[in-house]
């Protein structure tokens, strides 16, 4: 019978075989998924010998995960800010970059209470939420374009307490007309698909072949998105109102000119972990 140790050195090899990115990590996020305890505690399970149901279900994962599915999608959960979040692959799985945007939101607007929000692209609801718990009775306004992702959005919001705190929509920022849900918002904020077409194809596949790629490339120059949300954004904000996105590398100064062409003044950048311009603020005249 193999034991816990044993699976994991073998899935270890496997997945570097495969070319997987932390082969260990991904061994052991796996099973302690199937085992329903924390990665660590796998360390206290070493000599304990798999079912054959475990085996056969951890066999799978590590299958699928050697095919290039992300663990994310396998397990169907991310932990993002602080949150357990479910996610499928009608979503984009959360980031460690889009954290940052949450957490500069908060930081400069956790002493105003009452705010009216809209959350473009809203994909598993992952910033509408962590602004719904952290901001003073914000009320959230979410919209996407995907049914699939909106139903998978209200469920973590209803599992995290906040449901009643965001209202969700389902709509398409070229094609509707978003005053109909407000024009007298506090903030705007959207994470939206900035990969261009050109670099869509050299993505890992990870990315390229799970994540839906209306949530990763616009199929244009990576700018439409920005174009558009700034735009209207000057219609839906109110006067001083805030808008905030995440860019990619390189896109600082295109979407800084964006933002300017559309009479936002006050505009800043934050710069993530790694050093790279990934946060785009600015004011409205």
């Amino acid at each position: 019978m193999l034991t816990v140790l044993d699976s994991i050195k073998l899935s270890e090899e496997y997945l570097q075989k495969k070319e997987i990115e932390a082969p260990r990590i991904n061994a052991e996020l796996l099973l302690a998924d199937i085992l329903s305890c924390k990665r660590l505690d796998l360390y206290l399970k070493f000599d304990q010998p798999l079912k054959q149901n475990e085996i056969q279900k951890y066999r799978e994962y590590i299958s699928r995960r050697g095919k290039g599915e992300p663990l994310q999608y396998i397990i169907e959960k991310v932990e993002f800010y602080g949150m357990n979040l479910r996610v499928n692959s009608s979503v984009l799985i959360p980031r460690p970059e889009t954290e940052i945007l949450v957490e500069t939101i908060i930081e400069e607007n956790k002493d105003n209470a009452n705010l009216n929000i809209l959350d473009i692209g809203c994909g598993s609801g992952n910033i509408s939420i962590a602004l719904a718990k952290n901001l003073n009775n914000a009320k959230i306004f979410a919209i996407d374009i995907s049914e699939e992702a909106l139903l998978l959005a209200k469920e973590n919001a209803k599992e995290l307490d906040v449901l009643d705190l965001i209202q969700f929509f389902r709509g398409d920022i070229f094609h509707n007309n978003l005053k109909e849900i407000s024009s007298n918002f506090d903030l705007i904020v959207s994470n939206p698909p900035y990969v261009s077409k050109q670099d869509f194809k050299n993505l890992q596949t990870e990315i390229k072949e799970y994540e839906p790629d209306i949530a990763v490339t616009d199929f244009a120059d990576g700018l439409k998105y920005y174009r558009k949300i700034s735009e209207i954004g000057s219609d839906l904000l109110k006067h001083g109102g805030k808008i905030y996105f995440e860019i990619a590398m390189g896109q600082s100064e295109d979407v800084k000119n964006i933002l300017k062409k559309n009479n936002f003044k006050n505009i800043l950048s934050k710069k993530d972990y790694s050093g790279v311009e990934r946060i785009i603020l600015g004011e409205r005249l």
